[in-house]
Formats: structure tokens, sequence, C-alpha cells
């Protein structure tokens, strides 16, 4: 099922499959993503086999805003919270330890978690609604990520319940998001839309 992504409409529609343990597409200011209830196995399950990924390749976290990263992070840095008070909402995810309590089963991540918050309004007031979501990209691994909802459709199909059309995202380019692990030793992970210059201008130290 395919909803345009403009209002409380789509965000219900969003949560409920959300609650029904569902996997589904969303939005985001980089590329598409799919998301599923971190607390669900079953719903991260099916996450990653949409994906053709395997719980060796643990799915990162979306949030809506420092307040919700920091009730799942057992601890976050001073420079790590420097950068999520500089870069969020944005394309920039964090990597810290998680909550040993947490109660979720994302994979392999070997106690982390890999955190965001994006720069699309819909996807943080659904994650208002519901809580912290597993998401990752919209495509087949080793694919393209999709920058329009019918590219995702294409490569997922069936396998997502719910796709919210947020019409274009990141301008098309399909630049993901930076990664960077702010444990020590602090170190960029993945390079994407925020550059290590951006980041060793806030934190004043070289990554």
């Amino acid at each position: 099922m395919k909803v345009r992504a403009s209002d409380s409409f789509a965000i219900d529609l969003a949560a409920r499959a959300i609650g029904r343990g569902e996997v589904i597409c969303l939005p985001t200011d980089t590329v598409y993503g799919i998301g599923a209830d971190p607390f669900d196995r079953d719903a991260i399950s099916r996450l990653l086999t949409a994906k053709s990924r395997t719980r060796a390749n643990p799915p990162p976290v979306l949030v809506s805003d420092i307040a919700q990263a920091q009730s799942v992070a057992a601890t976050i840095s001073n420079l790590g919270l420097a950068l999520m008070e500089e870069f969020w909402p944005g394309a920039l995810t964090i990597v810290v330890p998680a909550r040993e309590d947490i109660g979720w089963d994302l994979g392999q991540t070997n106690g982390t978690v890999a955190l965001r918050v994006p720069d699309s309004q819909l996807t943080r007031d659904l994650l208002s609604v519901v809580g912290p979501l597993a998401v990752t990209s919209a495509n087949q691994h080793g694919e393209p990520p999709a920058t329009t909802v019918d590219e995702a459709v294409a490569q997922l199909g069936d396998a997502v319940t719910l796709y919210l059309d947020g019409g274009l995202v990141g301008g098309g380019a399909g630049i993901a998001s930076t990664i960077v692990d702010v444990r020590e030793p602090m170190r960029i992970l993945r390079h994407g839309g925020i550059s290590q210059e951006q980041l060793e201008t806030v934190l004043g130290v070289e990554l």
C-alpha cells in the first residue's frame, strides 16, 4: 500500500502497521528507509529479510530528538552530544553504547546502537508517536538506495506493507548519512552527508 506522507492520516497508518509488527517504508532527508519496531524480534527479522541481510548487519535506529536518543543509550560522551546538537536533525549517525536493559535484539551489535535524528518532519512526528524505529535504507543489499518511493517499491515489493510517499528525497543524490563511532577512539565508520571537515570543526580534533 502506498500513501502520501503528508498528514496525520499517514502517521496513523504507519503507527498501526508498526504496532502489528510490519515493515514500513518512510522518507528521510537522505534516502528512503524501511523501518520496524526494534523491540519486536520477528519484525526485525522481516526487516532484514526484506533487505536480504543477516543479523550480522544490524540496522541503525532513528529517534525523534536527543532526549529519545539518551533514553536508549547507556552513555553519550560530551563530544558525541556536541555532534548531535550541531548536526541533528541531519545526515549524521552516531554509534554509542546501548543500554544493557534496553530489551531489543537488533542483531550482532556488540552492545552498541547507531542513532540518527532525520531531517524529515513527518518521520520525526512518527517517531514521537511510536518511539525509536529500527531503520535501514530501502534497497536490496548491494543495490543503490532509493530516493523515490517507486524505486523502493521496485526493489522491495510486498516485503514492505506500507510505503509513505514523500516525493524525491536527498535531492536524488542517494548520499547516505555519515556514521561516527563516538566511543574512544572516536572514528568515522562511513563518509556521507556530513564531511570530515565539518565534524572536525565542531570537535576541535582530527578524526
